[in-house]
């Protein structure tokens, strides 16, 4: 296990019951079956949680195999880090060492078999992080959900990329004195390891990433992402992205609602809600922040309509998020 995660357990059961329901919370439905002697069977899940990143420690000791009917809406990538494993998809098997990765996408199903002492770390990053990220990233809206092919080759050169990030999420987390046990710069690590997973594992956007051109969209709306990114916490006018951008406030208007399905005032409404609940969920007891001092920053003057729209967004109050 990762010293990262020594002193993190989130469950420990010795029921094939318990530990489905217990992984089932963790990767989506599913159903735990014990292969081997069910007398040193069991169930131990160790596991840190950001904002939209979770990194997990499973152990059933002996052989098992966890049929998942319907994974979370999440991405999931299982690394076996001693031992075997194989998975079945689709009436295909492949197998699954320290060398091959499994990644899972949103709705999925499969027998994932796990042999006698194998156990797995699974990195949960949900959904919506993936797609935001990618859709910054192409500089346009996604036109179809994000599919990855099912494994990855662990020792290609690109891959040591994702476990430099990875090594870079497990020293944040047991390092006490780390920006990020202080509540600081966690947004900003999660976004390199979804941007990590996204560049290095293959998909159905992956030829749309790796152009040589860069970012696709135009430059209207490019350009004025620039800006936004600069100048999120500040006012920001049409007058401003047009002088910035050099283009008209036309251009970069009928830009944003061809290329990402909005306008530029809805872009920077969903940046600042996002980034204020980066801030909410990462903030500690020690901060002794507000809500009205994260919204103000973010530039929500009305504390009332943030909160009706911080709601409908996230599906909770701003204080629930605060008090997590």
């Amino acid at each position: 296990m990762p010293n990262a995660l020594q002193d993190r357990e989130i469950a420990y059961v010795t029921s094939a019951a318990e530990a489905s329901e217990v992984t089932s919370q963790l990767i989506g439905r599913c159903e735990v079956v014990p292969q081997g002697d069910l007398e040193e069977f069991h169930c131990a899940v160790n596991g840190i949680s950001l904002i939209d990143v979770t990194m997990a420690y499973v152990d059933f000791a002996v052989a098992t195999d966890v049929v998942l009917h319907s994974s979370a809406d999440c991405y999931l990538v299982h690394m076996t880090t001693s031992g075997e494993a194989e998975v079945t998809v689709d009436g295909s098997t492949t197998e699954l060492s320290a060398f091959f990765a499994l990644v899972v996408s949103p709705g999925s199903s499969l027998r994932l078999h796990l042999g006698h002492d194998s156990p797995q770390m699974v990195i949960r990053i949900e959904r919506d992080a993936v797609e935001r990220t990618l859709s910054r990233l192409l500089g346009r809206s996604l036109d179809a959900p994000i599919i990855f092919e099912t494994t990855g080759d662990l020792t290609t050169h690109e891959a040591s990329r994702w476990t430099s990030a990875l090594n870079m999420l497990s020293a944040e987390v047991i390092d006490a004195g780390s920006l990020v046990r202080k509540g600081i710069g966690a947004g900003a690590l999660e976004d390199f390891i979804v941007s990590t997973l996204l560049y290095v594992h293959r998909s159905n956007y992956s030829e749309d990433l790796r152009a040589e051109h860069g970012p696709s969209g135009r430059a209207a709306v490019r350009r004025s992402i620039e800006y936004i990114d600069q100048h999120l916490a500040e006012p920001i006018t049409m007058a401003d992205l047009a002088s910035w951008s050099g283009m008209s406030v036309r251009s970069i208007q009928a830009g944003f609602r061809e290329d990402l399905g909005t306008s530029p005032t809805a872009f920077i409404l969903e940046r600042r809600l996002q980034e204020t609940r980066r801030a909410l969920m990462t903030a500690t007891r020690e901060d002794r922040v507000s809500v009205t001092d994260v919204a103000t920053r973010w530039g929500f003057s009305h504390l009332g309509s943030f909160s009706v729209r911080y709601r409908k967004r996230f599906g909770e109050s701003p204080s629930q998020t605060l008090r997590r």
